[in-house]
């Protein structure tokens, strides 16, 4: 029997590990990095062990450490979360080399579901579909598009679609190299790419006497940068036959290595109801909540049990209504998918039923890694949490999860809270069109903001509430009305910037408080520091504002919108060279591909860097030459930091011309 459980994780994935041992009366053991030694899930476990250090390489994934630190703290078992080393055989065998009780499946069956390449083959010689695998040096031209994977990857890191020769090489370049740093072997291989293919997935379970369940599928395919945003069970593609013929040839998967515990077998399903093998995934998966929410189970008390012995006891529980689950990152869509840092001043999801376990009836589930005034850095993933809802059928749960995303108050970073909305709410997923291509056809989405009626009733609103917390904070007359003159005097004004417009609030006073002098149709019927109620065309509607170092929020049922206060009287600033390219977060140059001197077209990249395990691409601004580059290979940089500089052709062109008339003269 487990008595003590040391998590060997973070975040969401160790709270709910850590959920599931307080019902099972097991005692826990967190792990944590220097930057994590405030993260809830080192208050919520019952010892803690820290890992010296913040980047990933130097404590979540060492592995003797890790081991250490189980029997330091008296754990004896471990179980790895999803991430770091789940996936990673030689782990596994150090936990049991302890004497600790591995919460997974043997070290054999994870080495070989590892290797993209070789359990491939493994699959396909037990009879299930695959696609051909192509050799990136070898491939015909009438085989694009392909796309590129990493053998020892996963989470999209090291895969590339290309869809034509010219792109292949630097390609291919790129994910060896990203596929390195990801997971220290630079193993690619291609493979066809179908354009509008369905990822599908299969939950399995299975115990050491010989029983294996499938629990039916999830759909994952509404995914950026090949990695999963939106996931449902089940499927709206999937009809009865095909749900049988996935499970079985799931279950064929998980029989041809010996596998034990949980895992999920993943699929590529064309439209014709073609299907081919993808991988196998050997741990709990980021999206098991949809599948703990249509069958009831615990997914997590299964893996505990199979791990202490026990076998699955009658047949799997048929689903139930439909889940669909949205995860919450911090990242900007808008800016190609650029992850964001910093503190997380508030976090709160409405109306939610349960956390971390399946609710007792339909609603909404959180599993989130957060709270108010977490600080999301720069070494791990920006996921702060996953939204789940639970309902009848899918029409329903998708309306439910859309208004709990829609409702969350979500204040200091930028998030994709946006883009999960517009997805949910989009006709063409209502109606189960979700394939992997979904967000490159529906761009729209990617770009989603808040209406301009929207914005500007916010920008209002902040601005009177501004008024009336000056008001409130006035040490003379403050019981004047806001903006209260005793004589005729020019309106006041104040400016806000909603991504790069300005806007700005002109306001005179009236015995009954400010008054907008370009909005005369906007009537203030309530102004306090916190709350706002405007009315218009004698619709009336209420909005909570927020104050945090330059950054005011506005929520209300049309939408949250960030605003920077914008000072009317600015204060010099450094301009930087035109053609200057900034590191746009904190992060490691792992790539440089010019040279100071090297002529550049406009989109071309000139390096890479790695933050928050995403790879960005930094790109020439314009056609031109560098000019400066101060980017190396290897080294740290901070936020804001100049790399390079491209001055483009025409303003050299100026530059040469007046330097040729300075001369002349």
């Amino acid at each position: 029997m487990i008595t003590n459980l040391l998590v060997a994780n973070r975040g969401e994935i160790a709270l709910r590990v850590f959920r599931t041992c307080r019902q099972q009366g097991i005692g826990t053991v967190a792990v944590y990095s220097d930057a994590d030694a405030d993260s809830p899930h080192v208050a919520a476990a019952d010892a803690a062990v820290r890992l010296p250090g913040v980047a990933p390489a130097d404590t979540y994934l060492r592995a003797e450490a890790v081991v250490t630190a189980a029997l330091d703290a008296g754990a004896d078992a471990v179980h790895p979360g999803y991430g770091f080393l789940s996936e990673n055989a030689e782990f596994a065998r150090a936990v049991s080399a302890a004497g600790l009780t591995w919460v997974g499946p043997s070290p054999d069956s994870i080495e070989l579901m590892g290797s993209k390449v070789e359990s491939k083959r493994v699959v396909a010689s037990a009879g299930v579909p695959v696609l051909a695998e192509l050799d990136p040096d070898t491939v015909t031209d009438d085989e694009f598009p392909v796309l590129i994977k990493a053998s020892a990857g996963g989470g999209g890191r090291g895969m590339r679609v290309v869809r034509d020769r010219e792109a292949l090489a630097e390609a291919v370049e790129s994910a060896r190299a990203e596929a390195e740093s990801a997971f220290g072997d630079p193993t690619v291989f291609c493979e066809r790419y179908l354009e509008h293919g369905r990822h599908i997935e299969i939950q399995v379970l299975a115990d050491s006497h010989g029983t294996v369940w499938a629990l039916g599928e999830r759909e994952c395919s509404i995914q950026r940068r090949h990695q999963k945003v939106v996931e449902e069970a089940p499927s709206p593609a999937v009809n009865p036959a095909l749900r049988e013929r996935l499970c079985e040839a799931a279950r064929t998967v998980a029989r041809a290595v010996d596998y034990i515990g949980a895992g999920t077998v993943e699929f590529l399903v064309t439209s014709d109801g073609e299907f081919f093998f993808l991988e196998m995934n050997t741990r709990l998966q980021v999206e098991h909540p949809v599948t703990e929410c249509v069958t009831g189970l615990d997914l997590v008390a299964l893996q505990l049990r199979i791990a202490e012995g026990e076998a699955l006891v009658g047949e799997p529980p048929q689903v139930r209504g439909h889940a669909i689950e949205a995860r919450l990152y911090a990242e900007d869509p808008a800016a190609d998918w650029r992850p964001q840092s910093g503190t997380l001043h508030r976090f709160a999801v409405r109306d939610v039923r349960a956390e971390f376990t399946v609710p007792d009836r339909h609603g909404v589930r959180l599993d989130a890694g957060v709270v108010d005034g977490s600080v999301v850095g720069v070494h791990y993933d920006p996921m702060l949490a996953k939204v789940i809802a639970w309902g009848p059928d899918r029409a329903t749960t998708a309306r439910m999860l859309a208004g709990a995303l829609a409702s969350a108050r979500i204040h200091g970073l930028v998030t994709n809270r946006d883009l999960l909305v517009a997805v949910l709410r989009h006709p063409e997923f209502l109606a189960g069109n979700t394939d992997t291509g979904f967000l490159t056809r529906h761009r729209a989405v990617t770009d989603a903001t808040p209406a301009e009626a929207t914005v500007r009733l916010s920008v209002l609103a902040a601005a009177f509430a501004d008024v009336a917390h000056n008001r409130a904070r006035a040490k003379v007359l403050a019981s004047l009305p806001a903006a209260w003159r005793n004589v005729p005097s020019a309106p006041q004004v104040k400016i806000y910037r909603h991504g790069e417009t300005e806007h700005r609030v002109r306001y005179t006073a009236a015995r009954s408080g400010p008054v907008a002098e370009d909005d005369p149709d906007v009537e203030i019927v309530e102004a306090t520091p916190d709350r706002v109620v405007l009315r218009r065309d004698g619709v009336r509607r209420a909005f909570d504002i927020a104050r945090y170092p330059g950054l005011v929020t506005v929520d209300s049922a049309l939408g949250a919108v960030n605003l920077t206060p914008v000072p009317r009287f600015s204060g010099p600033e450094a301009e930087l060279a035109t053609g200057s390219l900034v590191a746009p977060m904190p992060g490691t140059v792992t790539r440089v591909v010019v040279s100071v001197g090297d002529r550049v077209r406009a989109g071309q990249p000139l390096l890479c860097l790695e933050a928050m395990k995403m790879e960005h691409r930094v790109a020439a601004p314009a056609e031109g030459r560098v000019t400066e580059l101060t980017a190396v290979e290897g080294t740290q940089v901070e936020q804001g930091v100049v790399l390079a500089v491209v001055t483009p052709d025409e303003e050299r062109d100026g530059s040469a011309t007046a330097e040729a008339a300075k001369e002349s003269a």
